[in-house]
């Protein structure tokens, strides 16, 4: 069962008519996200709630580190489960480019689809080991083509169309996922580096703000994946994923997605 929760977004429209003045009209922004209510703020989260900046990071690192850790290849299996489309039980969800795809094409093959590090694993040379390589909170299925074009680029706006990626752009040093899919990216970045800081013997993973990061445990763009935190909200198939995830696999929860207002906390 879904938690209870209540959240107020701000939108703030900016198209005007300063053409006519011979003025360019400012790009739409979002509003930051507003403060949000869960039924685990009094138990799960209840050592972090009050908190703000370092102490709040450290609260969560501290709470989201219990967890259930599983082997990478019972990812497939967790994945038919965590993504499933909400209009058909036999397929999944595929991150980037919003395609409904039968289950059973996971694998290697052009139409297939397979296991996204969001958090490319190569920054932080954490390969697919149980643990970081693991976490389903930054794994999710992916065409295998789109996924081969975001391969381990950092996330930034601009680019040229992908082909079969539902809107999302690419160019040399950048990914940018369709808009729906933009929030989701920025919470499942911020929630590993909140996640895995330097201890269980692996990299401490940090967001930054530049793209070309290679092989450091860093992932960028910062300012804009807190931009994108902004613009697009937690929807209810990503709430639904964080509880599947806490109830039957990882035990432990997203907290950028139950409480998206900490991001701008933190960062």
């Amino acid at each position: 069962m879904l938690a209870t929760r209540t959240r107020r977004w701000k939108s703030i429209a900016l198209a005007t008519a300063a053409v006519l003045a011979g003025v360019t009209a400012p790009a739409l922004t979002a509003s930051p996200a507003a403060a949000t209510t869960t039924d685990y703020d009094s138990t799960y989260y209840k050592n972090a709630i009050g908190k703000t900046g370092a102490s709040l990071k450290s609260s969560l690192h501290t709470i989201i580190s219990s967890q259930t850790k599983i082997s990478y290849s019972a990812v497939w299996n967790a994945l038919k489960v965590t993504d499933q489309d909400p209009n058909n039980s036999n397929n999944v969800i595929l991150l980037y480019s919003g395609v409904s795809r039968a289950k059973s094409l996971n694998g290697g093959d052009v139409g297939d689809w397979n296991r996204e590090h969001t958090w490319a694993k190569s920054h932080g040379d954490f390969g697919e080991v149980t643990g970081p390589g693991t976490d389903l909170h930054h794994l999710r299925p992916a065409d295998v083509q789109v996924n081969s074009i975001r391969g381990n680029l950092d996330f930034d706006n601009g680019g040229s169309a992908v082909t079969g990626g539902g809107g999302s752009k690419v160019d040399s040093d950048s990914f940018e996922p369709r808009d729906a899919d933009k929030g989701d990216v920025a919470r499942m970045i911020l929630y590993m580096a909140v996640r895995y800081d330097g201890g269980d013997g692996f990299a401490d993973l940090e967001p930054d703000d530049k793209v070309n990061n290679g092989s450091s445990p860093y992932m960028g763009k910062l300012s804009v994946l807190k931009q994108w935190n902004d613009q697009d909200p937690p929807s209810a198939f990503e709430e639904k994923r964080n509880q599947v995830i806490y109830d039957t696999y990882q035990h432990n929860r997203n907290p950028f997605i139950d409480h998206p207002e900490w991001v701008d906390s933190i960062w």
